[in-house]
Formats: structure tokens, sequence, C-alpha cells
């Protein structure tokens, strides 16, 4: 019964957050600071769970097969590849080092 509770105050959060954000004068949407920081913060909170997904486990730092996979990634897109290939690269790194 916990879990639904808790379900449902964070359906119920969403809808009032996006509520809130629909309620913000455009004028206020406009500015250049808050222009960039909605650009930037979808970035920046997708590389921290990214790095919180691949570098702990619970509460302890972890260096696996994951870290490999994402450090293969990084490369691949430094190198260009395209998204396929990047996802395709990481998948194949990171079985690798986990049947070794």
């Amino acid at each position: 019964m916990n879990t639904w509770i808790a379900i449902g105050l964070t359906a119920a959060g969403c809808y009032l957050f996006k509520l809130l954000g629909l309620s913000v004068p455009a004028g206020a949407l406009e500015r250049p600071v808050v222009r960039r920081l909605a650009a930037l913060l979808p970035v920046a909170l997708l590389a921290a769970l990214t790095a919180q997904q691949t570098f702990t486990d619970g509460a302890h730092l972890v260096l696996d097969a994951r870290a490999a996979g994402l450090g293969a990634a990084a490369l691949a897109l430094i190198l260009r590849a395209p998204f396929l290939v990047v996802v395709a690269v990481a998948v194949i790194v990171t079985a690798a080092v986990r049947t070794l």
C-alpha cells in the first residue's frame, strides 16, 4: 500500500509542477539566463543520472563493466559515431568485460 501512496504523491507532484510551469509569465521565460538554464539543465541531470547509475551500487562506489561500456561510448561519441553505433559499442564492450 505504501508503494501506491508514493506513486500517487509523485504523480500529483509532477502534475502540480507542470501546472506551476504553465503559470509562469512569458516574460520570465524569455530571459537569456532562463533560456540557457532550460537548455543545459536536462543535459546536466541526465549526465548526473548516468554517472550515478554507472559508478555506484547502493551506497558504494564501483568500477565494473558498466564503467568500461560508458568509456567506450564516450570514445565513440568523440569519434562522431552515430547514436546507434554508440549504443552498440557500449553494449558490446560491457558484455565483453563481463565475460572476462
